[in-house]
């Protein structure tokens, strides 16, 4: 689903304009990056949580060449699912 396909089903489910769909995703979006850059966890209960998590230096391979690499240590975003999340996923 793209952005706009988002914003249509937001006005489509709530009944507000579109720019206002617009505004309320980007700030939830700015909202969400700035929790998790400063404090390095977001959760919403029953969907789930985005955690921040320390990615350790690695050795890879070039895949053109097969010549080792060290790929650098870097953070990376997480998510768990919530069980509501999971159990709508799975069916139940």
């Amino acid at each position: 689903m793209t952005k706009s396909e988002f914003l249509d089903k937001m006005v489509e489910k709530t009944g507000i304009e579109k720019n206002v769909a617009d505004q309320v995703l980007t700030s939830f979006v700015e909202i969400v990056t700035e929790t998790l850059r400063d404090e390095g966890r977001f959760a919403l209960i029953n969907f789930g949580t985005f955690s921040v998590t320390e990615r350790k230096e690695r050795q890879g391979r070039n895949p053109r060449t097969g010549e080792p690499l060290t790929i650098p240590a870097c953070k990376v975003v997480r998510f768990s699912p919530g069980k509501q999340l999971k159990d709508t996923i799975q069916g139940e």
